[in-house]
């Protein structure tokens, strides 16, 4: 008989829920919060709040759109971590309360790994080709910027991380100084497409080996900003498409750099994008014109699976569960987790 996987995704500003017929997608449904746009940023309190509000509703519709009921579920995976510790309490709670109501097992799952994993989910978007062992991902999002060696769905070697500033968190924080909306990283996207990508030049940073570092760039960003303001203060508006297509091809250049590297000193041809910047189509064209060159086999996952979702976390814990890796019933959520 086949295995159903209920998913819980909370770790950040989205509650999501999803059902998992072993690789089959049967749901996979997702609220946001809106509240944190005029913030600037995710407000940690006001998500957990809204994580109470909307988790029993969407798991609710998720169980309704795959046409499952509670008792053919086999487990429940969770994201335990990293993220916001409000958020993934709240989902990790609910987990707990679900399965022992239900007298079924619940599986703890590493935010990262999932978005990794994400490329295994079978659905009417992806089909079934999935990378062979072993694959490069390049895990790119807001709070993370990471080259991954996988060698199998249990066994991931980080090889090359941001030292400080992740990439998604380079796109929104300089969005913000040309007065664009929270998130940030989706309109410098679109305003890229109108601009010249070669108008401007941004600091790059000079790290041996395969690390990445981007709060020069942050920096190198907002001082020309702010000499150019002194001399027009009318500048941003009148070159914000090139500050956009040329803040973008420093960061894609700076991303690309050391994936090229990576592959190069590991000999693996097999490279996944994943995360939330996975969804730039600078970087998609960047990283499909860099494979056609090199021959590399290259996997991107449907704008769908970019973002937080819990069919990432679905696919993962189905994994853990061929593998009976259980979670105890007194597991915390942490903020904080590694491979």
């Amino acid at each position: 008989m086949a295995t159903v996987i209920l998913g819980i995704e909370s770790s950040c500003d989205d509650t999501s829920a999803a059902v998992l017929m072993d690789r089959k997608l049967l749901s996979n449904v997702i609220a946001g919060q809106d509240v944190h746009r005029k913030y600037g940023g995710v407000v940690p309190e006001l998500a957990s709040r809204a994580h109470l509000q909307h988790i029993v509703p969407v798991v609710d519709r998720a169980l309704k759109e795959a046409g499952v009921e509670r008792s053919r579920i086999d487990a429940v995976a969770f994201t335990r971590g990293p993220g916001l510790l409000g958020s993934l309490l709240v989902g990790t709670s609910f987990t707990k309360g679900f399965t022992a109501a239900l007298g079924i097992p619940m599986i703890e799952v590493n935010h990262l790994q999932a978005h990794i994993l994400v490329h295994f989910i079978e659905s009417g978007e992806t089909g079934s080709l999935s990378p062979a062992f072993p694959f490069l991902s390049l895990l790119v999002s807001g709070g993370h910027t990471q080259l991954v060696e996988v060698k199998d769905h249990h066994h991931m070697k980080i090889i090359g991380r941001s030292i400080d500033d992740a990439a998604g968190e380079a796109f929104d924080k300089c969005a913000k100084l040309l007065g664009l909306p929270y998130p940030g990283g989706p309109h410098i996207d679109r305003l890229a497409g109108e601009g010249d990508p070669l108008r401007f030049k941004f600091s790059k940073p000079r790290l041996e080996g395969l690390d990445y570092s981007f709060s020069g760039l942050k920096t190198s960003f907002l001082y020309y900003l702010r000499d150019r303001i002194k001399e027009d203060p009318d500048f941003v508006e009148k070159h914000k498409a090139d500050l956009a297509a040329s803040l973008q091809k420093t960061i894609i250049d700076i991303l690309m750099d050391k994936l090229r590297k990576a592959a190069k000193q590991s000999g693996i041809s097999r490279i996944a994008l994943a995360g939330g910047v996975s969804a730039n189509s600078g970087l998609r064209e960047a990283v499909e014109e860099e494979a056609g060159r090199l021959g590399w086999q290259l996997f991107i996952p449907p704008l769908g699976y970019t973002t937080d979702n819990a069919a990432m976390i679905a696919i993962t814990g189905y994994y853990r569960y061929l593998k009976g890796e259980y979670a105890s019933e007194d597991i915390a959520p942490v903020a904080r987790m590694y491979f």
